[in-house]
């Protein structure tokens, strides 16, 4: 039966209009006719198939980058909204500092006249030393009269002459101290002076700025530079903010096309499919035939397999038709296991590597549950992962997982006795292969449990 099937898929089938042996050519009959015009609209359909399918995976693609811009475009604007904040930020700050600094100006001022008044008590201070040394000198002018007095008196006034003379010692360390008053008074009114002229040269009706005005000025400048600064970027901001959110209004514009292209490709692909189908269900052989007649005998065998597997109670149905898939940690891309993993293992290799050798054609041929997840794959695709290198798990590692795009659901969803179907195979990396399929639906008993998938090239 496979090398029949094998014979098939190499070469076209005979011309049903071609004549005996030894008669000589005859003319086409009605059906041969017939029969060439299905191979040729087979052959034209297959073309249109490959074309519609080429353009789907283009506008998917075209979809997936307007998609990726969409969100880029969400995520400038959210970005320039945060620096709006810190603009205005920026522009609260400067009004603070301009605020701080004119409040500084105001608490120098008020030091300058504070200092002022200190200036007048020291000279106070001052002036009270002055009379101080006035009456200190009086006073040793007294006590050297009275010393002079007392030493005329004799023996009568030498008591009266110590007194005075230690009232005249006393008046000059006074004396001595008030001087030094006046001079630590003096030189401290100096100084005193001084910075109170720093702290009130503002700069006010043309005078010179002090160093600490001059300061204030420096950081006032700085801080209107940063002011202009910040508006300058905000506008600029504000721009971009408008300009992003046009971009992004043009984007959901062309995204509402791009649906409405990608649904037309849709259903261009599906007609040809439809068409495809039709043509191969006509009963006239064409390239197709051999692949769903491979295909239809490769999923009677694996429902026999699983079939006798229940009843020989190597698996349960519960167990069969398990949908809880269980992820495998680590696994990129995603992996899982379910309850009928290691009876899958165990009996679809047999049936689909033998598929592989029916044809140099055949890409892959693989049994899925109704849900697309893939217990065990060709052997070639059932590699183990390889750690971080996810477009090389994505070629090579195709076993438990679960194909649930477009063809992968309408091949392990279809109940009809075959299906056939044009897309592109991600192979990961950006890479893809355009491929038709043949599927057939697998039953256990009755109940739909998913199907046959084989993928061959054009």
């Amino acid at each position: 039966m496979w090398d029949s099937l094998r014979r098939r898929a190499g070469k076209a089938s005979p011309d049903a209009s071609e004549g005996g042996a030894g008669i000589g050519p005859r003319e086409p009959t009605m059906q041969g006719k017939t029969t060439t015009v299905v191979r040729e609209l087979s052959g034209g359909v297959s073309k249109l198939g490959r074309d519609a399918a080429e353009v789907r995976g283009l506008l998917e693609d075209t979809q997936k980058v307007v998609t990726s811009q969409a969100q880029a475009m969400q995520a400038l604007g959210a970005e320039l909204e945060q620096v709006r904040h810190a603009q205005d930020g920026i522009n609260q700050s400067t009004n603070q500092t301009r605020e701080a600094v004119e409040r500084a100006r105001t608490a120098l001022s008020g030091v300058g006249d504070e200092v002022g008044e200190i200036v007048s008590t020291l000279r106070l201070v001052s002036d009270a030393a002055s009379e101080i040394t006035k009456i200190a000198l009086q006073t040793r002018l007294v006590a050297f009269n009275a010393s002079v007095e007392a030493k005329r008196a004799g023996e009568a006034g030498r008591g009266f002459g110590v007194v005075a003379d230690a009232v005249k010692d006393l008046a000059a360390q006074v004396e001595a101290s008030s001087k030094a008053i006046m001079g630590t008074v003096g030189t401290l009114d100096s100084r005193i002076e001084s910075f109170s002229r720093e702290l009130r040269a503002d700069g006010a009706g043309g005078a010179a700025q002090s160093k600490i005005h001059q300061a204030f000025a420096d950081v006032e400048v700085d801080v209107d530079l940063i002011a202009k600064s910040a508006q300058e970027s905000q506008a600029t901001t504000q721009l971009l903010a408008a300009r992003s959110g046009e971009l992004g209004v043009e984007i959901q514009q062309a995204m509402r096309k791009l649906d409405s292209a990608f649904a037309c490709s849709d259903r261009f692909l599906r007609l040809s499919e439809q068409m495809i189908e039709q043509i191969a269900s006509s009963g006239v052989e064409v390239e197709d035939s051999p692949y769903i007649q491979a295909v239809q005998e490769a999923a009677a065998e694996i429902s026999a397999l699983l079939e006798r597997a229940v009843a020989e109670r190597k698996i349960d149905a519960a167990a069969l038709f398990d949908e809880h898939y269980q992820p495998i940690a680590g696994t990129d891309p995603q992996q899982f296991t379910t309850r009928f993993t290691q009876i899958a293992d165990q009996l679809f290799p047999q049936v689909q590597e033998r598929v592989l050798t029916f044809s140099d054609k055949v890409v892959f041929c693989i049994a899925v549950d109704r849900n697309g997840y893939v217990a065990t794959h060709n052997k070639r695709y059932c590699q183990p992962q390889r750690a971080g290198d996810t477009a090389w798990n994505t070629a090579n590692s195709r076993y438990r997982r679960i194909f649930n795009d477009r063809t992968g659901l309408a091949s392990a969803r279809n109940q009809r006795p075959f299906l056939l179907q044009t897309y592109r195979r991600d192979m990961g990396g950006g890479n893809f292969v355009l491929l038709k399929e043949a599927s057939a639906p697998v039953t256990v008993a009755g109940r739909h449990w998913g199907g046959v998938r084989l993928a061959f090239g054009f």
